[in-house]
């Protein structure tokens, strides 16, 4: 069933954040900067979009196809 995988996607979106923006955090105490968080949480927000696009992609063709 679909719910399944569109369950997940509620999760998928903030969870990329999240990681984003911890890999940035992390690296900004490593490296002594402090921009990097922004730039990996905003990198974070981008790949939980596309991934996002791409499920409603892949869906949107399963429907049509079959």
């Amino acid at each position: 069933m679909q719910v399944g995988e569109y369950t997940s996607l509620a999760f998928m979106l903030p969870a990329a954040t999240l990681a984003g923006y911890a890999i940035g955090y992390l690296l900004d105490r490593a490296l002594g900067t402090t921009f990097l968080k922004i730039v990996f949480l905003l990198l974070g927000i981008a790949a939980g979009f596309v991934q996002l696009i791409r499920q409603v992609l892949r869906d949107t063709s399963n429907r049509e196809n079959g």
